[in-house]
């Protein structure tokens, strides 16, 4: 684990040191002044293995905008905060972000807790918010957008497929805050609907690695299989200690949250083989354009770069629709991006089409089961363009603009 960040750090010095080269020699060529895009992503801190490939991520897309041109005839310029997991910090460079810098747009925040310190100072100081990242549903805000999967468009899918495959006795472990807590009442209701049974659900602080009591209790329970909604570095321990145990040869595992943090390239391949995923996005889907887009992420952070996550291509789309709003509206003036996104623009990604979602200001998108093999995510079965009816069935901005509020969906 140490090392896996210690090599990130240093692809994340390189990123910055080149980026800034880039911008200083583009920068010439530009007549007015640059349009500033903020990244709030932890960079240290529990969650880093989650946001360095969300920034590399939205510093590529900004380096192959200014050497198209820019946007608008305007160089772009990544200000990038780094909160340390620390939600006073968030809220501190939101309002940077918005105040000092002046921003155009701030793509940020990894968990719940974070979004939620940003999106009502965003709101308040009138500055454009995308969350790139996959979470419980229910956010209802003109002002922001999301880009990350909700439950009813990978837990409806993964629950079915897994008892399919497994059996229908379920074992909840998940992590003590809105994303686990939310998430385990989606679990449990599409196992019910399914025909099976949630045994016991467990819910444990981002910060504790002593799994020991729970792997006892799971192991006295005697599930099919065990779902996973567990988040951050620390809770690697619990795949660890699990394996140790020798319980991931008796119990298979099923997650909506396994390799977002490239877990699975961390953990040795007996600790992680045959966990079933469910998510928008692979490195290792099948198609023209996510090929060349590895190779040039590739390019631009090494061949020996560990994985591109789902978080990393949340973040990546997130910019392109900001960015073909930004073109169609001809400005970059919040409500006219947002009235240019609300006509429901759609991308073809690495992972398929995306398409905003007007109502909701969510995504339309392609979702994919895959299993854990030997450090890769083999693909086992794809949806396509899966709506996000969670938050549909209780957020309508086109009746309700001035709505703005996170509501807990009834599962």
């Amino acid at each position: 684990m140490k090392i896996a960040r210690r090599n990130l750090l240093k692809t994340s010095a390189a990123t910055a040191a080149a980026f800034s080269a880039s911008a200083a020699l583009s920068s010439r060529s530009y007549a007015a002044d640059p349009i500033k895009v903020a990244s709030i992503h932890d960079l240290s801190g529990g969650l880093d293995i989650y946001g360095k490939p969300m920034v590399d991520a939205l510093t590529l897309a900004i380096e192959e905008t200014n050497a198209g041109g820019g946007l608008l005839g305007r160089e772009l310029k990544l200000v990038s905060y780094d909160p340390q997991s620390n939600m006073q910090l968030y809220t501190q460079y939101a309002q940077d972000a918005a105040l000092k810098e002046k921003v155009a747009v701030v793509h940020g925040g990894i968990t719940s807790a974070s979004r939620e310190v940003i999106r009502p100072v965003l709101d308040r100081f009138k500055t454009l918010y995308f969350y790139n990242t996959q979470y419980e549903g229910g956010v209802c805000d003109r002002n922001q957008f999301d880009t990350g999967v909700t439950p009813a468009q990978t837990v409806q899918k993964l629950v079915p497929y897994s008892m399919k495959k497994w059996g229908n006795k379920v074992y909840i472990v998940a992590a003590d805050y809105n994303y686990g807590q939310i998430t385990s009442e989606w679990v449990k209701k599409y196992v019910k609907d399914n025909g099976g049974e949630t045994v016991a659900t467990e819910f444990f602080p981002l910060d504790v690695t002593n799994f020991g009591p729970s792997i006892a209790k799971i192991q006295a329970a005697n599930p099919n299989f065990v779902w996973s909604a567990l988040v951050g570095g620390a809770h690697i321990s619990f795949y660890r200690q699990w394996a140790a145990a020798g319980m991931n040869k008796k119990i298979p595992m099923a997650s909506t949250t396994f390799a977002v943090g490239n877990e699975h390239i961390v953990l040795s391949p007996e600790e992680c083989n045959g966990m079933l995923i469910c998510y928008n996005y692979f490195q290792d889907l099948k198609n023209p354009q996510n090929a060349a887009f590895i190779e040039r992420f590739h390019k631009r952070f090494g061949a020996n770069y560990p994985n591109v996550t789902e978080l990393a291509m949340g973040t990546w789309q997130g910019f392109q629709l900001w960015a073909t709003a930004v073109k169609k509206a001809n400005s970059v003036d919040r409500m006219k991006v947002i009235e240019a996104l609300e006509t429901g623009i759609s991308i073809d990604a690495p992972s398929g089409k995306v398409t905003i979602d007007p109502p909701t200001h969510h995504c339309v998108l392609d979702v994919h089961i895959a299993e854990v093999k030997d450090k890769k995510l083999n693909v086992l079965e794809d949806f396509s363009q899966q709506p996000p009816a969670d938050t549909a069935a209780v957020c309508n901005l086109k009746k309700n603009p001035n709505d703005n509020k996170q509501y807990v969906i009834k599962a």
